[in-house]
């Protein structure tokens, strides 16, 4: 999550393409006694058709994101188009009825357009970070914005089955960010039960697996974890339980000891949250096998179902 991805070209308009349906033909059919000849006539045209090529959700006042320009991909490696609201409806029934769930998707897909906006340094308790980064990416261009944002809105639909409120920090639709900061105090204000920050990795090739991120006991200026370190621990032992169960995947090799879990003091979106919170990192987008993972739809839905499970474990006690 803290590795800037490659330049991306903008994405090109599909060139749309028209076929006549069928050409007219003509008959000559001769008469045998009377002489006389008959011409049948069979004949039918039609128009071509445009298929309208799906837009990148983004601000309007932004070009579009050059994460979703990925026209080698297929289809279910690219999140739905059709916007949606970053705040659910409220739940009418289901046992999370009355539990609000933020889920923050990490990055923005427009982020690489205002690197001197998200460069600019917040103040994190501990010090000073930068706004927000790019992501990192695979190596063939799948951007790890446009992952958590897919993720996300699975997540959120399976949320909102359980009955819970659910809330999104972003949802491609501002031109960049928010910043660490500012994820953090979306978190606060919604009064969240749970907040789960959706990553990939960009570690190098062969660093494998998942891991989930805790917050450190941290005091310092305007952070204070320790109301939240034991709730969030809590919530992801959860959350790795279930998604090693769900979506078959190991630990990271590379961090974390074999457990999934790393507690960390430096990044802002933990130290400054008042309510239970964690980071997942849900693969290395750097290594080919588990880019093959995070670029399958499939795949994709077993990880936000592994989340959904941790979560309403957590939330159901």
């Amino acid at each position: 999550m803290s590795y800037v991805g490659p330049d991306f070209d903008p994405p090109q308009p599909r060139r749309s393409r028209r076929r006549p349906l069928t050409v007219a033909v003509a008959a000559l059919v001769p008469g045998a006694l009377l002489g006389w000849l008959v011409y049948e006539t069979v004949g039918g045209s039609g128009g071509g058709s445009e298929e309208a090529v799906g837009t990148p959700t983004s601000s309007s006042s932004a070009p579009a994101s050059p994460t979703t320009a990925s026209t080698s991909a297929p289809d279910d490696e690219k999140p739905s188009p059709v916007p949606t609201p970053k705040t659910s409806a409220p739940a009418v029934s289901g046992p999370l009825k009355g539990k609000v769930v933020v889920i923050d998707p990490g990055h923005n897909p427009n982020n690489f357009q205002h690197t001197a906006e998200i460069n600019k340094k917040v103040n994190i308790g501990t010090g000073w970070k930068e706004c927000d980064t790019t992501g990192t990416s695979t190596n063939s261009g799948y951007a790890e914005a446009e992952f958590t944002l897919d993720v996300a809105h699975r997540l959120r639909t399976l949320l909102e089955k359980q009955g819970a409120t659910v809330k999104l920090t972003q949802d491609g639709d501002r031109t960049f960010g928010p910043c660490i900061d500012e994820r953090a105090s979306i978190g606060n204000k919604a009064d969240a039960d749970a907040v789960v920050s959706i990553h990939a990795d960009g570690a190098g090739a062969g660093q494998r697996g998942f891991h989930v991120i805790l917050p450190g006991s941290v005091h310092s200026g305007s952070a204070d974890t320790r109301p939240i370190v034991a709730s969030s621990a809590e919530l992801g032992e959860r959350i790795a339980g279930s998604f090693v169960r769900v979506t078959g995947s190991a630990p990271s090799n590379y961090v974390g000891d074999g457990t999934g879990l790393v507690t960390r003091k430096d990044l802002g979106g933990l130290n400054l949250s008042t309510v239970p919170k964690v980071f997942i990192e849900c693969g290395n987008m750097r290594d080919s096998k588990d880019a093959a993972q995070l670029t399958s739809g499939a795949w994709r839905q077993k990880a936000a179902q592994g989340i959904s499970e941790g979560i309403v474990s957590f939330l159901r006690g």
